[in-house]
C-alpha cells in the first residue's frame, strides 16, 4: 500500500501551455481588479505573534474561557511557482485564547518537509489537490507532500494538524510550534488520516484514510493512542473528504465523483458521474465486516454532520448537498486568484434518512450551507440542531453569517453581517454545567472586508438571529480557515 502511495504522489502532471488570443487578452484585463473577497486567500508572510484583540461589541459571556484553535492555508504563492487551488496552501495553525473576558490571537505555520523545501527555493513546486506541482518536487513518502492544513485534533498539550493523504502533524497546544509527526504503529507510518475525526459518548475517536476502493478504518483510545486499525473494502473509488457516525455505526457516502484515471493533480483523477447517484455505506462499529448499502440520488458534498439512530434502527444526519463538483475543480481555483467570477452554486443543508428497511431518502432545507456542525455532547447521539455558515450565493464564494437549523420544527436561526464580512466555520462551546442544545455559545472567526482585519465572534446558539453577544477585533488579518476545535 505505501508503494502504490509513493507512486501516485510521485505522478505529477506536466503544466500545459495556453494558446492567447485577443479574447483572452480582454478578459484578462476586465478582471485585472482583485475581487472584494480576495483577501480571504492573500498570503500571510510570517507567522503572527501572540497579541491582544480588542473589543468591539457587546460584552464577553460569563465563562466563555478556552481556546479555538483553527487550520487552513495561509501560504499560495512564491516566485518560482505558486499553488493554484484554495486546498494546497500551507498549513496555518491559528489559536484564540479566550480568558477574563479578553481575546488573543496568534497563528504558525506548520513547520513540514514541504514547507521547508519550498521555502529554500522559493517555489510551490509539491502536486496536490488541484496544483500540479513539477519535477523539483522532493517526495519519498506521504508526509513529504502533506501540508498540514486542513483541520484540528485536540491531544492533550498538543493540537494535531490534519489533510487528506498522510499522518497527523503535532503541534504543541501552549505555543503552536510544530513537533513531530505522530505514527500511531510503526508498520502504518504515512498511512492516510483524514480531517474529520468522529467521536463516541465515551470519548473513543474514530476516522478514516482512503486509497482508491479501500479504506482504513482508526480507532482511537481517548488518549490518542491506537486501539485498532482495519482495512474495509469500499463498494467503488469516489472522492471523500468526510464520513460520519452514529453511536453504533460508521456512515460512509460515495457521491458519484468516481475514480477514472491517474495522475496530477489529485482531483484530475475523479469523474462527475451523477448517473450513478450517490452509496451510502452504513458499517457496524462492532463487526467491520457487517455493512449495509442504501442507494440515494446523485449529489456532490464536503461535508457531514454527525449521524444519530432511534431504537428502530432509523439513522439520520445532514449534508452540505451540492448539485455538481464546479467549485471544487474551477471555484476553488479561482479563489486563489483573487479575481473573476466563481463558478458553482452553494451547497443546501439537506437531511438525509436511512430506514431500517433499507429506503433511504433526502430532503433540503432550502438553506444554503456549509461546514454543518452540532453540539458535541451529542456526537452520535439525538438531537435536533445543527449550526452552519449561511449567506453564500452564486459567484461570490464565501458566506457572510451564521445560522442554525432546529430539524424537530424546521426554523432557521440565521444572522447575517453582509457583503463586508467573510463567516468561517462555528465551534459548540457548552455553557459549564449546562446540559441543553441551545445552552451554548457558538465561536466563530470572520474576515472584516471593510476593516482589513480578523474579528472573532459569539454567539448564544438558541438566540443566533440577535447578533454575537461579543466580538473582538484583531489588528492583522489572516486567511480564510478551513476547520477547528474547540479546548476548554
Amino acid at each position: 500500500m505505501l508503494a502504490s502511495r509513493r507512486n501516485f504522489l510521485m505522478g505529477a502532471a506536466a503544466l500545459s501551455a495556453a494558446v492567447v488570443t485577443p479574447e483572452t487578452v480582454r478578459a484578462m484585463t476586465a478582471m485585472q481588479a482583485a475581487a472584494d473577497w480576495s483577501l480571504a486567500t492573500a498570503d500571510l508572510e510570517a507567522d503572527v505573534a501572540p497579541r491582544a484583540m480588542r473589543l468591539v461589541h457587546g460584552r464577553a459571556p460569563a465563562g466563555l474561557e478556552g481556546a479555538l484553535f483553527r487550520n487552513g492555508p495561509g501560504k499560495f504563492r512564491r516566485p518560482g511557482g505558486s499553488a493554484t487551488h484554495w486546498f494546497d496552501g500551507d498549513g496555518l495553525m491559528r489559536a484564540f485564547r479566550v480568558r477574563d473576558g479578553q481575546a488573543r490571537l496568534e497563528a504558525r505555520f506548520a513547520d513540514t518537509p514541504k514547507r521547508r523545501w519550498e521555502s529554500e527555493i522559493d517555489a510551490v513546486v509539491t502536486p496536490g489537490f488541484g496544483t500540479p506541482g513539477d519535477s523539483r518536487a522532493r517526495i519519498g513518502s506521504p508526509n513529504d507532500a502533506n501540508s498540514a492544513n486542513t483541520a484540528v485534533m485536540a491531544a492533550g498539550d498538543e493540537v494535531w494538524a490534519l489533510w487528506e493523504g498522510g499522518s497527523p502533524l503535532a503541534m504543541d497546544a501552549s505555543d503552536l510550534s510544530t513537533k513531530r509527526f505522530v505514527t500511531l504503529r510503526d508498520d502504518l507510518k504515512g498511512m492516510p488520516f483524514q480531517a474529520h475525526p468522529r467521536y463516541d459518548p465515551d470519548g473513543t475517536i474514530w476516522n478514516i484514510g482512503l486509497w482508491g476502493d479501500r479504506m482504513i478504518v482508526w480507532r482511537l483510545n481517548t488518549d490518542r493512542s491506537l486501539h485498532t486499525a482495519e482495512v474495509v473494502t469500499l463498494p467503488r473509488a469516489s472522492y471523500m473528504h468526510d464520513f460520519t457516525a452514529s453511536a453504533r455505526h460508521l456512515v460512509i457516502v460515495l457521491q458519484p465523483w468516481v475514480f477514472d484515471h491517474r495522475g496530477m493533480p489529485y482531483a484530475t483523477q475523479f469523474a462527475w458521474r451523477p448517473e450513478m447517484g450517490t452509496q451510502v455505506m452504513v458499517i457496524d462499529k462492532a463487526d467491520l465486516s457487517r455493512t449495509r448499502i442504501f442507494e440515494l440520488p446523485g449529489f456532490s458534498y464536503f461535508h457531514l454532520g454527525d449521524a444519530w439512530e432511534d431504537t428502530s434502527g432509523t439513522i439520520r444526519f445532514d449534508v452540505a448537498a451540492g448539485k455538481d463538483v464546479n467549485f471544487a475543480v474551477e471555484g476553488a481555483r479561482v479563489m486563489v486568484e483573487g479575481r473573476g467570477t466563481v463558478p458553482g452554486e452553494p451547497a443546501t443543508l439537506s437531511l438525509v434518512t436511512l430506514h431500517a428497511d433499507g429506503r433511504a431518502e433526502m430532503v433540503s432545507s432550502g438553506v444554503a450551507a456549509e461546514f454543518p456542525k452540532s453540539d458535541p455532547r451529542r456526537a452520535g447521539l439525538a438531537r435536533r440542531r445543527t449550526v452552519h455558515v449561511a449567506g453564500e450565493r452564486g459567484g461570490r464564494p464565501l458566506p457572510t453569517g451564521l445560522a442554525v437549523q432546529d430539524w424537530e420544527t424546521g426554523r432557521s436561526d440565521a444572522f447575517l453581517f453582509g457583503e463586508d464580512m467573510i463567516m468561517e466555520e462555528a465551534n459548540w462551546v457548552p455553557k459549564p454545567g449546562r446540559s441543553d442544545e441551545a445552552d451554548a455559545w457558538l465561536v466563530a472567526p470572520a474576515i472584516n472586508l471593510r476593516e482589513g482585519v480578523t474579528e472573532l465572534h459569539a454567539f448564544e446558539a438558541g438566540r443566533v438571529a440577535d447578533g454575537p453577544m461579543a466580538s473582538w477585533r484583531a489588528d492583522v488579518a489572516l486567511p480564510a480557515g478551513f476547520h477547528g476545535v474547540w479546548a476548554g
